[in-house]
């Protein structure tokens, strides 16, 4: 066997000491014990209790916290947080100190019922989800939290004794840098609604440093600066005593062992130490509080090394500890570069290894049989970016735990579930063969004895059809060659969802079309999306929550969203209309004062709000808006003053973050302010149209910009759009939508009804037939986008050089995201829209009608159909005293 230079941890935890008799000094009367990393088996804290004495176990009790109910009991724990743990006083407690005391209260209250969530889940031993996703879009924390335990009021109130605002305390909290776009809010709302739903589930990602980061808008341009978001966060407990050495690089070589078994050892490696933090995520209306484990990388042997220092290496003595923390310091470092695509791979394995680490240790002290194992742990592949976790658990059963590949395998896939959110080809992760060669020698050797055994069950059973092996290949056989994640996750999985119903079929008769005939259509199924209706109805818009609580008895609609139905018996009352609408208006007007103060521009309420905030990304086709922007501002300039006068205002208001390598996306964000900034300054259209890009969109900034919208834009290419999360949001919010027949569009259109939807383009099954078209044949541009173009050539929105790739993708480039063929069909419904609006008594109708019809897309309904038909779990709901 190989000399190990290193020794690794084991995937084990520590033994616990045997307590039958006294440990320590003499007189000591409470035994000492080794605490676990992820603290004891159900057996063993009854044996830790046990050996307590009464009369210490009642002096614990009488002294153990216990949670604040009324304001006095509030204003307690702020102000001694803020004097104790800020050392501040009366006379120098600022906002920022007033969050930090009233997170502080929240957190300890919130820390309570954690510690008991956790207790009576080991208690009940049964089985658990760990959710693994690389985006968690949490946002804020404190009002969210403050919502969940039905405890607002009390803090507004007690806050306004000691001379604070509510609103100017939240807004002292920064967002939690952890994601970026719909995958990453997706998984925050499903971690709300299974603390709420009391399901046993833990979360995993990275404990990024700086986020994705944080963007600026210099001369129109995005600009990436580092989201200081850590530099005070109350929410997170960081573990120093759960730790995971991980292993890169290294060698990997086979010895026979004293049963006579060959063994496989990797070694020799790069270690970096796995640090967890947590966070306490709480539910609403329950006391159950799940757990959100984030890992942060150190250099595994200290963070200085003195003798590199003294020999006057100065910075050699901190690149080890540099190179470590680099691994969790940015969501998707650029991986343009080649080094670029090697720290992202360390970043998944990293964060795929601690988080697998984990998961076994604790099921290893439930002292349950390896085959229990699936029957105890389920595991959801957010997308692509874990996928890793499957060879990663083969490899702990089968070199680290001596199991036979065959039946660690049969684990593995019991184990596994995959949600798919993309059939962009280009979307699908694929990795090189010479990199994880590199980087994960023992990953790449478990990756082809994977793929060979799936080779020769797919050749025995079609035997004719030899075509079929080198589409399902787990290697492309490219140069170099390359390993589909997306295939290894299909494969090492026992269910694969897509998010929407149009999307899930797309997934089965393109991109997993051959895997559905391997393995039977039963392996494929659908959730569709969903949002939590704490965070997007009731802390993004508390009037109108509070409105529907009025008509519907209570809040009860917020746990179960179906009962939004009853409202539509209150369309034609005219005291709810006027409280409807005067809501409506006064979140528009939040809006425009924040649009003054972040962008200088001042706009109307009373204009129609059109908002498209995502990632700026081509396929979800902010061109096509700008362009249509542009083509009105056209418009209105060639009118008389009369025709003017019938024209609706409308502000196009713009977000989103383009991805620091997406040249393209880069470029709309430009072209979106310029055209904004020409616009905004003619005095010719003043009011009739403005257009603002709002820099750095965010969960917080979405609370705001949603509940003012009344019309949103989801307009991406039919069949591109896995679902769409955001649409959702802002219908549930009394805004309509502008969309194509794409992602979850389909069915918000089949609950609310055409009548209160605007669609337009193309349909997903002529997409193909059109790109194969313009390439054999051409396409002629449409004439009302020709004349856009060549506004913009003319130098019209400053230099035409900027945006020429933009212009040229379309008219040279076979226009792939059918911009020109659904240009006409755009602008018919935007007129459509302006007329709709124009007739505000139906346009209030439309409004009521689609928050009524919500009801199906709540995110607890699809954690019920995870729960259900993927994971097999159920929920474990807290003892009536909380305990």
């Amino acid at each position: 066997m190989a000399t190990q230079t290193r020794e690794r941890k084991p995937s084990s935890s520590a033994p616990v000491t045997d307590f039958k008799t006294a440990v320590g000094p003499p007189g000591m009367s409470r035994p000492k014990h080794k605490r676990t990393a992820t603290g004891f088996g159900p057996g063993e804290i009854k044996a830790v209790e046990a050996s307590v004495p009464e009369g210490q176990r009642a002096a614990w009790k009488k002294h153990s916290a216990r949670e604040f109910k009324t304001k006095e009991e509030f204003e307690n724990e702020a102000v001694r947080h803020i004097e104790t743990t800020l050392a501040r006083s009366l006379f120098n407690c600022d906002e920022a100190a007033a969050y930090a005391g009233t997170a502080l209260a929240f957190r300890d209250r919130l820390v309570i019922e954690w510690n008991k969530t956790q207790q009576r889940q080991t208690f009940a031993d049964q089985k658990r989800v760990y959710y693994l996703s690389l985006e968690f879009l949490m946002g804020r924390a404190l009002d969210n939290a403050m919502l969940n335990v039905g405890l607002k009021d009390v803090a507004k109130e007690g806050l306004a004794d000691l001379g604070f605002r509510m609103e100017d305390i939240i807004s002292q909290e920064r967002d939690a840098a952890l994601g970026n776009g719909g995958l990453g809010r997706l998984a925050a709302c499903f971690l709300d609604s299974l603390a709420s739903l009391n399901y046993p589930a833990w979360g995993y990602a990275l404990r990024y440093r700086y986020g994705i980061f944080k963007q600026e808008i210099v001369d129109g341009y995005q600009v990436e600066v580092p989201d200081y978001w850590l530099d005070f966060n109350p929410w997170e407990f960081p573990r120093h005593d759960v730790t995971v050495d991980i292993n890169f690089y290294g060698s990997v070589s086979q010895y026979v062992d004293d049963d006579g078994k060959q063994r496989t050892v990797w070694d020799n490696g790069e270690i970096v130490t796995a640090v967890a933090y947590d966070a306490p995520i709480p539910g609403y209306g329950t006391t159950t509080t799940n757990n959100l484990r984030l890992w942060s990388s150190k250099a595994s042997h200290g963070e200085f090394d003195f003798t590199k220092f003294n020999s006057g290496e100065y910075e050699q003595s901190v690149a080890d500890q540099q190179r470590a923390e680099t691994i969790s310091a940015v969501l998707y470092p650029n991986d343009s570069l080649e080094r670029g695509k090697e720290l992202r791979l360390k970043q998944q394995y990293f964060w795929c290894a601690a988080s697998l680490f984990d998961i076994v240790r604790r099921f290893k002290k439930s002292k349950k049989p390896w085959k229990d194992f699936a029957n105890q742990v389920a595991i959801q592949l957010n997308d692509t970016h874990p996928t890793l976790a499957i060879p990663e658990l083969q490899r702990i059963l089968v070199d680290l735990e001596g199991l036979g590949w065959d039946e660690a395998w049969t684990i593995v896939q019991a184990t596994f579930g995959y949600t798919n959110h993309t059939v962009l080809p280009e979307a699908l992760e694929k990795w090189s063969v010479p990199l994880i060669q590199h980087l994960l020698p023992r990953h790449l050797q478990i990756i082809y004895e994977i793929n060979s055994q799936f080779l020769q069950y797919v050749e025995k059973s079609f035997p004719k059809e030899k075509d079929i092996l080198g589409r399902v290949s787990i290697i492309e056989e490219s140069q170099p060659k390359m390993v589909r994640m997306a295939y290894l996750a299909v494969i090492g999985s026992h269910k694969v969802n897509g998010v929407a119903e149009l999307h899930s079929d797309l997934i089965k008769t393109t991109i997993f079309k051959d895997f559905v005939k391997i393995y039977g259509p039963d392996k494929f199924t659908n959730v569709t999306n969903g949002i939590t209706p704490r965070r997007w109805l009731h802390q993004a818009n508390p009037k109108l929550s509070e409105l529907i609580a009025s008509k519907l008895g209570g809040y009860e609609y917020l746990r179960d969203l179906t009962l939004l139905h009853k409202l539509e018996a209150f369309v034609d009352d005219k005291d709810f209309r006027k409280d409807f609408q005067a809501i409506k208006y006064a979140n528009k007007v939040r809006l425009a004062q924040y649009i003054l103060e972040h962008n200088g521009v001042k706009v109307n309420p009373a204009a129609l709000f059109d908002v498209q905030v995502k990632r700026i990304h081509e396929y979800k086709r902010q061109q096509l808006n700008i362009f249509g922007v542009i083509h009105r501002y056209l418009e209105i300039k060639a009118m008389s003053a009369e025709q003017k006068k019938k024209v609706q205002p409308r502000v196009s208001i713009f977000g989103g973050k383009a991805a620091p390598g997406y040249w393209m996306a880069k470029t709309v964000i430009h072209l979106v302010n310029q055209v904004g900034k020409v616009i905004n300054a003619d005095k010719e259209v003043g009011d009739l149209l403005k257009v603002v890009f709002l820099e750095d969109y965010n969960v917080s900034k979405a609370e705001i910009i949603v509940p003012g919208s009344d019309i949103s834009e989801h307009i991406s290419t039919a069949g591109t759009e896995a679902s769409g999360t955001s649409n959702m949001k802002f219908v549930l919010n009394g805004g309509l939508v502008i969309g194509t027949c794409d992602g979850a569009n389909i069915e918000i259109t089949r609950e609310v009804g055409e009548e209160n939807i605007f669609l337009f383009g193309n349909l997903a099954e002529d997409v193909e037939d059109l790109r194969e078209a313009h390439h054999k044949q051409g396409f002629e541009l449409d004439p009302l986008l020709k004349r856009v173009f060549e506004t913009i050539r003319s130098g019209t929105f400053g230099d035409a050089g900027q945006f020429s790739a933009l212009v040229d993708s379309i008219v040279d480039h076979g226009d792939y995201y059918l911009v020109s063929d659904d240009f006409k069909s755009y602008i018919d419904t935007q007129n459509l829209i302006d007329q709709s609006y124009a007739k505000q008594e139906e346009w209030v109708t439309k409004t009521i009608l689609s928050v009524a019809r919500m009801g199906f897309f709540s995110s607890d309904r699809c954690i019920d159909e995870y729960a259900e038909m993927i994971w097999n779990i159920e929920p474990l709901k807290p003892e009536t005293n909380g305990a």
